[in-house]
């Protein structure tokens, strides 16, 4: 997958034949009320990210993100702007080659639909397929299982990036509270259908998932910081989810060693000092 060109012209015919306004909440956005086969990880053997004659240096990018409880807003911001704004600035600033977006929603293992994944693609299908998720809602404050979206991409994703090259892909999920402390081998079975002979440790699903992609966790705090991933957690305010896109291609920046203005250019005094305060515990 993942041919094809993300266009200003595209965007703005999604988002009015699809209703994204402002006033737009998200039960009038995402519309599906269960999780669609297509993004069944059950029904997944591998999702690919290829390079093609229009992209011949793809790299993928994955964005797993909480959908459990209140979390409804975050998908409603992706939506209305975060997607638009960071394909935007993907293509207009080249920091990576030839961009393929993935997307997921991520859940409890315990719910009707604990992850859901869309294809890898280049262009509007993204967004059409983010669109097409279901918003199950469940769950509280406690813990969630960004681990099961980690371990879709160490075992059922297959990317020309690392295969031809051995450039490692890039990996965030994000939410606003802590994971389980460990991945079930039967809950592995239950949601993959994969034959896990032993439960599998976050540090463990982590390690794995490294090996193909720079994996980060955003954390969503009202107040006081989290750490999900020792050394690749970013703690970012809630009034703060605006500046996603300048976030993701902060830290892409930071990997590559890149200077952020030389990508983003002139970003304010705020906006700078912000994304470094969030940042300022990352280890590469």
């Amino acid at each position: 997958m993942g041919s094809g060109s993300y266009t200003a012209h595209d965007w703005d015919r999604l988002r009015k034949t699809r209703g994204i306004t402002t006033d737009a909440g998200a039960d009038n956005l995402f519309k599906n009320k269960t999780m669609l086969d297509k993004f069944n990880p059950k029904f997944i053997s591998k999702r690919e990210s290829r390079d093609n004659d229009e992209h011949p240096n793809s790299t993928p990018i994955a964005i797993g993100v909480d959908v459990t409880g209140s979390m409804g807003y975050l998908s409603e911001e992706i939506v209305k702007n975060s997607l638009n704004e960071l394909m935007k600035k993907l293509y207009a600033s080249n920091v990576i080659p030839d961009p393929q977006l993935m997307f997921a929603a991520i859940g409890d293992v315990g719910d009707a639909a604990p992850l859901q994944v869309t294809q890898y693609e280049s262009d509007i299908r993204i967004a059409e397929q983010l669109l097409e998720l279901w918003l199950e809602g469940r769950g509280g404050d406690g813990p969630e299982d960004y681990s099961l979206f980690w371990y879709f991409l160490a075992r059922h994703t297959d990317t020309d990036s690392m295969k031809k090259r051995q450039q490692k892909g890039f990996a965030f999920t994000i939410g606003d509270a802590p994971n389980h402390p460990k991945l079930s081998a039967s809950a592995i079975k239950k949601i993959f259908g994969d034959d896990q002979k032993s439960d599998m440790t976050l540090q463990e699903v982590f390690e794995e998932t490294e090996q193909s992609y720079y994996l980060f966790h955003i954390n969503i705090t009202s107040g006081g910081d989290r750490t999900v991933i020792d050394g690749r957690t970013i703690n970012i305010r809630k009034d703060s989810v605006s500046l996603l896109p300048e976030l993701i291609i902060s830290v892409i920046c930071k990997v590559k060693g890149l200077n952020r203005a030389d990508i983003l250019g002139d970003l304010s005094a705020d906006v700078n000092r912000k994304i470094d305060g969030m940042m300022c515990n990352l280890i590469i």
